[in-house]
């Protein structure tokens, strides 16, 4: 992926609400599950972890993406935001 699309989808996420918690049990596979369906239904979401969590805003976005198949975009303090092209129906067109 391009800085140029990075851009766009980085834009197109600041007006986005955060979606994904991660909370004082770390990154479950509860919380995977959730991140792979929101990201099959949204393409690109925002995360958040909380305070209390036992692995840091990177950390976590570096291991969802890996298990989910997702491209990280942006990561500042404690959010961060991930894409991936749903399989079944794409709306967002990264060129």
């Amino acid at each position: 992926m391009t800085g140029k699309q990075r851009a766009k989808l980085r834009a197109m996420a600041n007006t986005f609400e955060t979606i994904l918690y991660i909370g004082k049990d770390g990154i479950t596979d509860n919380t995977v599950k959730e991140c792979y369906d929101a990201l099959e239904a949204r393409e690109l979401i925002k995360g958040c972890v909380q305070q209390g969590c036992p692995v840091s805003a990177r950390e976590a976005l570096t291991i969802l993406c890996e298990k989910t198949g997702a491209e990280p975009i942006q990561q500042i303090g404690r959010r961060f935001v991930m894409y991936r092209p749903s399989r079944e129906n794409p709306r967002i067109v990264v060129e």
